[in-house]
């Protein structure tokens, strides 16, 4: 079962930048980056509504829903920004140039949310060894940037 998320977690990042890129020229056509988030995002919703109409999900409670700490909604503005933010800065960087750089930011900060346990992360050390694996990418998006 482990291969399949591993699988699945390739597959997801394999589509950052193939959804900046699509996102890109969306806006091309909406001729601002906040309006093609906007349309992306609805595209989005609508895909996810109907998922849970067929699938059946059940809805929760409302009062259910508010008794979560105050900043688990802000996983939809995190959203907001990196779609908004991928359509921005990919014709400036690049796709290649993009994800190692986002990759880097994604790292750094998955060991720092491991390493604490925060938002309701296992704790997991910042080992030596893991430390220099988010070096490592670090300096993989410096030669991807000069080169």
């Amino acid at each position: 079962m482990r291969l399949f998320f591993i699988f699945m977690s390739f597959i997801f990042g394999a589509l950052a930048p193939t959804q900046a890129g699509v996102n890109l020229r969306l806006k091309g056509f909406v001729g601002d980056p906040v309006l093609a988030a906007i349309v992306s995002f609805s595209v989005g919703t609508l895909s996810l509504l109907a998922y849970a109409y067929f699938a059946r999900v059940s809805l929760p409670e409302g009062s259910a829903v508010l008794k979560g700490p105050w900043w688990m909604w802000t996983g939809g503005l995190m959203g907001a920004f990196f779609v908004a933010a991928a359509i921005i800065v990919a014709p400036v960087l690049g796709a290649g140039t993009m994800m190692c750089w986002m990759v880097a930011g994604q790292m750094l900060a998955s060991v720092l949310l491991d390493h604490y346990g925060l938002i309701g992360y296992a704790v997991r050390e910042a080992t030596p060894a893991r430390m220099v694996g988010a070096l490592l990418i670090v300096i993989g998006a410096v030669l991807v940037e000069k080169f």
